[in-house]
């Protein structure tokens, strides 16, 4: 028998069906149409299953929601299960929840100078700058390890070896990130909170890398974040000063923030 061939009110129905779990992320359908630039009565329409958009809308909605144009013919779930784990069925209301939608107030896109203690020296530290992005309503991170900190490590230096990718997600008292290197050749779990300060464009946490245990090392140290702007040449500046330093050298409001004397818990 031949395949069957699904009729339009089939199709409309399950694009309805499947925008609708896709929206689920998403605590108004004013502001989601809004950011699709779709009008709301249209938008309305699609959810309900009683109107399909034209190609270039249904290309800018997939794009939108990372899927693709499976979403005419089969359950959103076994697509996003495939291809983005985070807004798959599995993990979407634990995981995803998070991952979606972080306000720029909470943590604001743009570039950030970070100090921490160094993992491998307890008597130095390493200041670095990061790069926060949103692409839609996912808040991303990059940055580069310091061609001191490869070294030290053993690990080439190369650019594309030191850089570093991750996804923020909103917590309940401020934000997580998972940070990964090129092919997960390592991995650090980052926790921040925002402390008060006059411009309020600190925030202090810890990151705790994924190594074995040993004698030699910590795997967790407190951090600080600096909000720069997205001014590029103050974080050139910034990026000018990356790399190893002792205490007495670091950012006065970062030593206070790190607060070196107390142990981290």
């Amino acid at each position: 028998m031949p395949p069957h061939v699904k009729t339009p009110a089939e199709l409309r129905s399950m694009f309805g069906s499947n925008l609708r779990i896709l929206s689920q992320n998403y605590q108004s359908v004013s502001e989601l149409s809004r950011q699709l630039g779709i009008n709301r009565t249209q938008f309305n329409r699609y959810l309900a299953g009683e109107s399909f958009p034209r190609p270039d809308v249904l290309a800018r909605i997939c794009a939108f929601f990372h899927v693709d144009a499976r979403m005419l013919l089969e359950p959103v779930e076994t697509i996003n299960s495939l291809s983005d784990p985070i807004s798959g069925p599995f993990l979407r209301d634990f995981v995803g929840r998070g991952a979606y939608g972080i306000p720029e107030d909470l943590f604001p896109s743009g570039f950030f100078r970070f100090t921490r203690r160094s993992f491998l020296e307890a008597s130095q530290f390493v200041e670095g700058l990061v790069f926060v992005k949103r692409e839609n309503t996912v808040t991303y991170i990059r940055g580069y390890e310091t061609r001191q900190a490869m070294q030290s490590q053993g690990l080439s230096a190369k650019r594309s070896a030191s850089e570093f990718r991750g996804l923020v997600m909103q917590q309940e008292e401020g934000i997580a990130a998972l940070i990964s290197r090129r092919n997960s050749m390592t991995c650090s779990f980052n926790y921040l909170s925002r402390v008060a300060s006059f411009e309020n464009n600190f925030w202090v946490g810890y990151v705790a890398r994924t190594v074995r245990e040993s004698m030699s090392g910590d795997r967790a140290v407190r951090m600080v974040y600096e909000h720069l702007g997205s001014d590029f040449s103050t974080a050139m500046a910034a990026a000018r000063k990356s790399g190893y330093c002792a205490e007495e050298d670091l950012i006065p409001f970062h030593r206070r923030l790190l607060d070196p004397a107390r142990p981290f818990g």
